[in-house]
């Protein structure tokens, strides 16, 4: 049969078609707003810009429980979005890190302000499963098997940013080579505060050396001058806005001391989301599981109650004692 001969949708069956025949009704016109539609039978094989740009389907085909309970789904999807705060919270703070050594307060002060509204986020998600009973969260702990936070990477990495560094913290990351070499290489290098110090001491002020040359494989320690530096900030921010007398506000003026209280201030915002992220921890494991050994053989609540004791960034703490 010839491709002409081919039966039309438009064409009669036959030449006996009678015209007021449905068969015979002529094509109906295309409208063109029709083109504008959103086509909503998108197959597999098709995608849309969306989709391109955000990986949707990516994210929600990652979710695989591996129990019946339906809680599992909340508690694992939850700790997926947490990962995800995590990698944002990573790249805001190496970004500020990277602003500082440049010597550009405003672009640092930025990326750290972002930062706490994310922090914000961040503790938010622990609302799902903060209330979750012993039998509750029992009904599907199996699952977890040898799996624990502790063996986050991406968290790893938020905690030596903020100068919580321990060589012990490689260890669980022995068995996945690429992660390993991530943390030994952040491990390494300046966490936030050691660039926040190191600003300041180019700024003028009195640094240690021995704070600016410290291990950086190891936890940040406190310094008496460190904690001066910041009376000496704060100080000169008092009422009247002026510096205080010291050499380097001298030199910085009013507008220079004002940007680095702000500084002081972003940091201390931090630090404390910081501190109710891990108390919010703390007490979602003790409600879930009491004083229990944690999931892949971790203390569980006895190291997430050290966690809780200390501070992040602690001389801009105890030096508020003495302005």
């Amino acid at each position: 049969m010839s491709r002409e001969s081919e039966a039309s949708p438009y064409a009669p069956e036959s030449p006996a078609c009678a015209p007021e025949s449905p068969a015979c009704a002529p094509p109906v016109p295309e409208n063109p707003a029709a083109r504008f539609e959103p086509d909503l039978s998108i197959g597999a094989e098709s995608t849309t810009p969306y989709e391109d740009y955000v990986h949707a389907s990516v994210l929600t085909h990652l979710q695989q429980p591996l129990s019946d309970d339906p809680g599992e789904m909340v508690f694992l999807v939850t700790t997926q979005v947490m990962e995800l705060w995590f990698t944002v919270l990573v790249h805001e703070w190496q970004t500020a890190a990277q602003a500082l050594r440049e010597d550009d307060l405003p672009g640092s002060l930025a990326a750290l302000k972002r930062s706490t509204y994310e922090l914000e986020s961040l503790n938010a998600s622990w609302k799902p499963i903060a209330h979750l009973t012993p039998g509750q969260f029992n009904s599907y702990r199996a699952a977890l098997g040898e799996g624990s936070g502790f063996q986050s990477a991406m968290y790893r990495r938020l905690e030596f940013l903020l100068g919580e560094k321990s060589a012990s913290m490689l260890v669980p990351h022995q068995g996945a080579p690429r992660e390993l070499a991530e943390l030994e290489k952040a491990i390494a290098e300046p966490s936030l505060y050691d660039e926040v110090l190191r600003y300041l001491a180019r700024c003028g002020f009195a640094i240690p050396a021995a704070v600016l040359d410290r291990d950086r494989t190891a936890r940040y320690e406190p310094d008496e001058a460190v904690e001066r530096v910041w009376e000496e900030i704060y100080s000169a921010a008092g009422a009247s806005g002026g510096p205080a007398g010291g050499s380097a506000l001298d030199a910085m003026g009013p507008a220079g001391a004002g940007g680095l209280v702000r500084l002081g201030e972003a940091l201390t915002e931090i630090a404390e989301l910081v501190w109710r992220w891990r108390n919010d921890h703390l007490l979602a494991t003790r409600r879930a599981m009491g004083a229990k050994t944690g999931t892949g053989g971790s203390a569980g609540v006895a190291w997430l109650e050290k966690r809780a004791a200390k501070n992040v960034f602690p001389e801009l703490w105890t030096a508020r004692s003495y302005v």
